[in-house]
């Protein structure tokens, strides 16, 4: 008989923290089997349906034997055509599509492989905190070491670039920034942009600037592209995603654009990780990038329809919140006598209503819990009556 080797993880693994949504997915699933009635708000994934002219489109592309092969590394020409011409029309922004434009299995595909490309053992990569769990555990992956920057309300959410401190400065070499904001929903305006492509070149900085929630947007006030302002593509790149826009999280397609060296450094080692997105998707992401305004606003007035009903119910039972200018999240403070985490316990038990521990998303985040605006209008209103009557 023989013997079962000794199995151990490795260190880069056995170090990180538990993924936020898989544990968020584990107490779902247990209040579930208890037979609990769930509502759950807590991670981003749309319930409204991708609207259907995407979907025939897909369908279509399926049945076409040329897209059963392996696709390109880079992505189909006509894809990172349509990306060029989507951010012409949207943000007025001219891009290369051969050379600026490289396409993802969803930007988080992107975020979680670029450290690879460029971080050494003990570079330092500039992470928002809170911000998206990906961020550092990216950068662990790629042995670089992790500086929080705070979002703190008392800066509107935004890194505080002047309080870095020098010698982490002189290992610094990427920087994430996020806006619209997950999990504030904070946004950004030309003023901090310029800041941080000022910085950037000053320090020899990649940015990388995720604006995944560019599109989910309230009161017509649109969100920047970061690649708007000037210098930027001299110092970084865009993430985008067609998930949270068009409702698409499950099909998995992403773009990166703006300066051709790091999209080139990113292209490699998804060359050598990936064989890129299935072409029948790609098909259905450039029919996605061409739908018209009037189906977006749909999709957003739905959204705004939600979030004035969360914000204005947990403003009713004297919970402070901001109220959310783009995204489908609202970033509320926790009332006293509760942390992050023992808020959402009791929400879970007393209500059956989930959300996210603002800590989850790292320790500025304490004192604070994320809703995501992801059940219909009727649900939502639910969801803050049972949370009144929990509290």
């Amino acid at each position: 008989m023989s013997k079962k080797i000794s199995i151990e993880l490795a260190a880069r693994v056995k170090h990180l923290p538990p993924y936020l949504f898989a544990a968020i997915d584990k107490m779902k699933k247990e209040a579930v089997s208890k037979g609990v009635d769930l509502i759950d708000i807590s991670i981003g994934d749309p319930d409204i349906p991708t609207p259907w002219h995407i979907v025939d489109r897909m369908k279509k592309a399926v049945q076409n034997p040329e897209h059963h092969r392996y696709p390109s590394y880079e992505g189909m020409p006509a894809f990172r055509q349509a990306v060029a011409d989507w951010y012409k029309e949207r943000f007025n922004v001219s891009l290369n599509p051969q050379t600026e434009v490289l396409s993802l299995i969803g930007s988080k595909e992107g975020i979680g492989h670029i450290p690879l490309a460029f971080i050494n053992p003990g570079d330092v990569v500039l992470v928002p905190s809170p911000g998206y769990p990906v961020y550092p555990v990216s950068t662990l992956f790629a042995g670089g070491e992790v500086h929080m920057m705070p979002l703190l309300k008392k800066n509107r959410f935004l890194p505080d670039l002047k309080a870095i401190p020098n010698d982490v400065l002189k290992k610094a070499r990427l920087m994430f920034i996020n806006y619209p904001n997950n999990p504030t929903s904070a946004v950004a305006g030309r003023d901090f942009y310029k800041a941080v492509i000022n910085f950037a070149a000053k320090h020899n900085i990649i940015v990388c600037h995720d604006a995944a929630y560019s599109e989910i947007y309230y009161d017509n006030m649109k969100p920047l592209s970061f690649l708007q302002l000037p210098g930027a593509r001299d110092v970084g790149i865009e993430f985008h995603s067609l998930s949270k826009t068009y409702n698409m999280t499950g099909w998995r397609i992403g773009f990166a654009v703006g300066n051709h060296a790091v999209l080139a450094g990113l292209g490699k080692i998804k060359s050598n990780l990936d064989s890129g997105i299935f072409q029948a998707v790609q098909e259905a992401g450039i029919e996605a990038l061409r739908t018209g305004d009037p189906v977006l606003r749909k999709i957003r007035d739905t959204f705004q329809g939600r979030r004035d009903i969360l914000y204005k119910g947990l403003k009713g039972l004297g919970i402070e919140a901001e109220k959310p200018k783009a995204t489908f999240y609202l970033w509320a403070s926790v009332p006293k006598g509760f942390s992050s985490s023992s808020l959402v316990a009791h929400l879970l038990d007393k209500a059956g209503v989930l959300g996210t521990p603002g800590n989850g998303f790292g320790a500025p985040g304490e004192g604070y819990i994320r809703f995501a605006l992801t059940v219909p209008a009727k649900r939502m209103k639910e969801a803050v009556e049972r949370i009144g009557k929990a509290l």
